[in-house]
């Protein structure tokens, strides 16, 4: 696994920064983007002041924020080097995490001693895609006799615990 530090955390990766309250970064050691982004660095981490998210350059970083985050709003947060990701390889480093009653999935980085399928990013983003598709539209479920709820569930577990295709899996439980 690649070990990151301020000199490539910003080359396509993946993280989640964690929202920092009262953290004032010290005026000669910090580093200032074009997009006016403000970052410190430590032997450990990395913090951030930003008002962008998500989409950052070549890099998917995530801010977990507090209840009253509000999207543009300027925030701190920070992040290891150990939570940097590498996105643009073909290494199996994420897994996809799904919330039935919400209806939503998510791309999570694996943890230790983690049990759950493993994916590339590229892989995890195009089967969420798919996963949103099966929540948003039922249209695809008039083929099946089970409840759709049922087969759905059925189905994306199978999916995010499989290298197999959701047309493969659909074939299945015809």
């Amino acid at each position: 696994m690649k070990t990151y530090n301020k000199t490539n955390f910003f080359k396509h990766t993946f993280c989640e920064f964690t929202q920092i309250d009262n953290f004032d970064f010290p005026e000669s050691t910090i580093y200032v983007s074009k997009s006016n982004s403000m970052y410190f660095y430590t032997s450990e981490g990395v913090y951030r002041k930003s008002n962008h998210w998500g989409r950052v350059a070549n890099c998917r970083w995530k801010l977990i924020a507090d209840k009253n985050y509000k999207n543009q709003n300027t925030v701190t947060a920070y992040a290891k080097w150990s939570c940097f990701y590498p996105i643009n390889s073909s290494e199996k480093t994420f897994f996809i995490n799904v919330n039935f009653d919400k209806k939503t999935a998510k791309i999570n980085p694996k943890k230790e001693n983690t049990t759950n399928y493993l994916f590339s990013f590229s892989e995890s983003q195009k089967r969420i895609k798919q996963i949103t598709h099966l929540f948003k539209d039922d249209k695809w479920a008039k083929y099946f006799d089970d409840d759709v709820e049922i087969i759905r569930q059925n189905i994306i577990s199978e999916f995010i615990n499989s290298d197999k295709t959701l047309q493969e899996i659909k074939k299945r439980f015809k």
